[in-house]
Parts: structure tokens; C-alpha cells; sequence
């Protein structure tokens, strides 16, 4: 269990590294809120889209809506990723 709580205290970017790291954690915190809303709301939409055509025999529409919600599950997935690139590119800038 101490492992656990170590690395659940390790997870995070290291903003102390680099100068203006306090702009820098308010810009990166908005983008990575602002983009997990948009993939929740397009997942929420594109599932609707292809719940509606499917039901009233669209096929072609509905390829397109389930295509829509792979991308933004794709999309979630990217952002929730977004916090373990932003730590390597920290760590990258502190090395250089």
C-alpha cells in the first residue's frame, strides 16, 4: 500500500523545473479541462446521433455517429495522456 500512495503522490508535472511555471500550470490545467469537456460532449452528441439514425434506419448516418463517438473516445483518451506528456516534456526542458 505504500507504494501506491507514493506513486499517486508522483503523479503530476514537476512546474518548479521551468521559469513561468505558474502561467504555465494554468494554461495547461484550462486546456486539459476544456478538452475533456469537448470530447464528453461530443461523445454525448455523436451517441444521441447514432441512437436516432440507427432507430429510424439510417445506416449511413449511423456509420458516421459511431464513428464520431470512436473519435472521442480517442480524443478523451488523448487528453487524459496529455498530463504524461506535458511531465516528459518538463523533464526534457530541465535537462536540456
Amino acid at each position: 500500500m505504500a507504494t501506491i500512495e507514493i506513486i499517486q503522490r508522483a503523479v503530476g508535472p514537476d512546474f518548479g523545473a521551468v521559469g513561468g511555471s505558474a502561467d504555465m500550470r494554468s494554461v495547461i490545467g484550462a486546456l486539459l479541462t476544456y478538452g475533456l469537456m469537448f470530447a464528453c460532449l461530443m461523445l454525448i452528441i455523436s451517441a444521441a446521433a447514432w441512437a436516432i439514425s440507427s432507430s429510424n434506419g439510417s445506416w449511413q448516418s449511423a456509420a458516421k455517429a459511431k464513428a464520431g463517438v470512436f473519435v472521442a473516445l480517442g480524443g478523451a483518451a488523448l487528453t487524459g495522456g496529455a498530463l504524461a506528456w506535458a511531465n516528459w516534456l518538463l523533464d526534457v526542458g530541465a535537462a536540456l
